[in-house]
């Protein structure tokens, strides 16, 4: 049963689930991370939590994200630090 910790949030009017992934997500193809990704939001909305989704995993020292093109701006201001302290549901199937 997969399960993952999501921070949930509402940021400049638009409500985010933000999930923190490891770094196997980067080693995916583009189709198996955006699967992945409309995956989540889908099983959050699912589950009672509002918005889009966005990821961030790290690559060696590097962070990436990967979200709607609106929200880059925030995105880019956050990081993983961030989404890792403002944890606070939990979303399983």
């Amino acid at each position: 049963m997969p399960s993952y910790q999501v921070a949930h949030l509402r940021e400049q009017g638009q409500d985010m689930l933000l999930f923190p992934l490891d770094d196997r997500f980067g080693q995916m193809s583009s189709n198996d991370q955006n699967d992945l990704l409309q995956e989540l939001e889908m099983r959050a909305n699912e589950a009672g939590l509002a918005g889009g989704a966005a990821v961030f995993w790290r690559h060696g020292r590097h962070e990436h994200f990967m979200g709607p093109q609106p929200w880059h701006p925030f995105l880019r201001s956050v990081g993983m630090d961030f989404v890792q302290r403002n944890l606070n549901q939990e979303i399983s199937w």
